[in-house]
């Protein structure tokens, strides 16, 4: 064999995060992408109460406020935020570290968390963020699909709607942002980006064997 065509690349993951308002589908995507050996995905910390099916250690690690703040007071998450009224943390080492594997991370967090990280000094997560906004096609759309879920009381509600009002307006903050259709369509526009992503020349690093 010459020698050139020994020659392999590889790269550094990437960091993918997910943002979306509440009610959007972001959760149902990220839970079809988990399907698939794709990359890590990094479970949330949060304060809030498990809903209905969520499995501690698999949907969230699920901590109360002492321990929480005992992990802000280490210095461990890598971003933290409080979301209607509950705190949520994404822990640094356990993104890093598969990072520097070369494996691809997932992160689903809300705007305020993907603005955290986005402020983040560490030229490697900057090196490796791809930051994604789920954008519901109307406001009546994103209130039809959060009602429809029906995992929140009406005074929750009003407030998530409230606050998606709000976030819908961070779209060009992100570098991608998706046109919420199915989730069909939605994962067909999230495995385009990651293919082109995976592709690009600045994350290759050319080795010979």
């Amino acid at each position: 064999m010459k020698r050139e065509e020994a020659a392999i690349f590889r790269r550094e993951g990437i960091l993918f995060v997910i943002s979306a308002p509440s009610g959007t589908g972001k959760s149902t995507l990220c839970e079809n992408l988990r399907q698939t050996p794709d990359f890590v995905f990094s479970i949330s910390c949060t304060t809030r109460q498990p809903r209905r099916g969520e499995v501690d250690g698999e949907d969230y690690l699920f901590l109360d406020e002492q321990q929480f703040s005992a992990k802000v007071a280490a210095g461990e998450f890598l971003e933290y935020a409080r979301v209607h009224g509950c705190w949520y943390g994404t822990l640094r080492e356990t993104v890093l570290e598969a990072l520097s594997e070369g494996t691809d991370v997932l992160l689903d967090i809300d705007v305020q968390g993907a603005k955290n990280i986005r402020l983040q000094e560490d030229s490697r997560l900057k090196s490796a963020l791809v930051d994604v906004f789920i954008m519901p096609p109307t406001f009546a759309e994103l209130e039809r699909r959060l009602r429809k879920r029906g995992t929140e009381e009406e005074r929750e509600i009003e407030q998530r709607l409230e606050r998606g009002r709000e976030e819908m307006k961070a779209w060009k903050e992100f570098k991608y942002t998706i046109l919420s259709g199915s989730m069909e369509e939605d994962l067909t526009k999230f495995r385009a980006i990651m293919r082109a992503e995976r592709y690009l020349s600045r994350r290759l690093t050319l080795h010979e064997e």
